[in-house]
């Protein structure tokens, strides 16, 4: 069976979604997991887009957030600024799991920046910011998908764009956030990574084809993969639906 690393992540980010939970849901994989969990194993979760839409059922995966593909279904359409104020309100009572996000560069505690690298003042490249990111990370747990490369995975992001669990487990209390509440799961290229107790990025799957020194040698910080198990790769109807349902133009896999 023939599959690619885009697929495997896909795959693994749909596996992070919970039938009849909440999750707000973005542009890019996220919405290739999203559809491909709504196609099989969680039909009754509840998807939030943050261009208002609450609850679409897409038959296949948009090309973003803003596609009208999304309409299938939902339950409400909103203007943007009345998205916000439900998602925060929302999150603030606990009734959001998590939300997908990403960044151009995140540190071993989850950290995220989409802001600038560089000085801030005078940065070498500026990023559109953090959108709706800042408030995810600050109300709910996160599911994070990145390419792994060593500038990404950086021992300490130039800009804090979006909180992870800031530099420990009390990290988050001693700033006012939620102790409860952070990055749950980070999927890459190379495998699936979570956090330990001292909330330190680590290893958990490990993909098909990929070497731990691989790993290790592309990441900007210590990385523990000593408890890196092998990814159970799915039988084939998994890859049926995700190729020939979700999305059979190939657009984003």
């Amino acid at each position: 069976m023939e599959y690619t690393g885009k697929q495997l992540m896909a795959i693994a980010l749909a596996n992070e979604i919970e039938d009849g939970k909440v999750y707000i849901i973005g542009t890019g994989l996220p919405l290739i997991g999203a559809s491909l969990a709504k196609h099989t194993t969680a039909p009754n979760a509840r998807l939030l887009f943050e261009t208002g839409i609450l609850e679409g059922n897409p038959l296949e995966v948009p090309t973003s957030v803003s596609d009208l593909r999304i309409n299938r279904e939902a339950s409400v359409l909103w203007p943007q600024y009345r998205y916000f104020g439900f998602q925060t309100i929302m999150a603030q009572r606990n009734a959001i799991d998590a939300g997908f996000l990403g960044g151009a560069e995140i540190d071993a505690y989850g950290n995220l920046n989409s802001t600038a690298i560089g000085d801030y003042l005078n940065p070498k490249t500026r990023f559109s910011g953090s959108g709706g990111a800042n408030g995810i990370a600050t109300y709910c747990d996160t599911i994070i998908v990145m390419k792994h490369e060593k500038r990404r995975f950086v021992e300490k992001v130039d800009y804090c764009t979006s909180p992870g669990w800031i530099d420990g487990p009390d990290g988050r209390a001693k700033r006012g956030l939620n102790p409860n509440k952070g990055p749950r799961t980070v999927v890459t290229q190379y495998g699936v990574f979570k956090f330990g107790d001292d909330k330190r990025m680590y290893m958990d799957k490990i993909f098909p084809g990929v070497s731990k020194e691989e790993v290790i040698e592309n990441t900007g910080f210590a990385i523990d993969v000593s408890r890196a198990t092998p990814y159970e790769v799915p039988g084939e109807e998994i890859f049926r639906v995700l190729v020939e349902e979700v999305d059979p133009d190939r657009v984003m896999i």
